[in-house]
């Protein structure tokens, strides 16, 4: 049997929703396969985020992910919204969750660091839920 197919989903695709992907990919790869899209892109992953992702978990997400749409998924079974604060983009799914984490781009890096401590305890616990199915 095929693992489910979760999306990470935010508008621009660039910060939160990167971050959730390669923590999946990381934590929670043996229950889930991760992705991340957004309904528009940025030029590039931003930078606080790929710099406090090396320091933090040695995850090069520049190497291993880029900026994707929604249409460039496959069929997902669990989206998962960051908490957008605009209308989240829509994808067919199973289930579907918001995460309502604050947009942390911008801001310090202890910031930064509460939200990736969010994001990581959230894929543990959608990991420990998924694997029970």
């Amino acid at each position: 049997m095929s693992k489910p197919k979760v999306a990470f989903i935010c508008v621009h695709n660039s910060c939160r929703s990167h971050i959730a992907e390669a923590l999946g990919k990381d934590l929670a790869s043996d229950i889930f396969e991760s992705y991340s899209a957004g309904t528009e892109t940025k030029p590039q992953i931003n930078q606080d985020a790929v710099r406090l992702m090396k320091k933090l978990y040695g995850i090069d997400m520049e190497a291993t992910q880029r900026s994707k749409l929604l249409e460039e998924l496959p069929p997902i079974d669990v989206v998962v919204t960051m908490g957008c604060n605009v209308e989240c983009p829509y994808l067919p799914c199973k289930r579907r969750e918001d995460w309502g984490l604050d947009d942390p781009t911008g801001k310090s890096d202890d910031e930064f660091i509460t939200v990736i401590k969010k994001i990581e305890s959230k894929i543990l616990s959608l990991k420990a839920e998924l694997g029970v199915l």
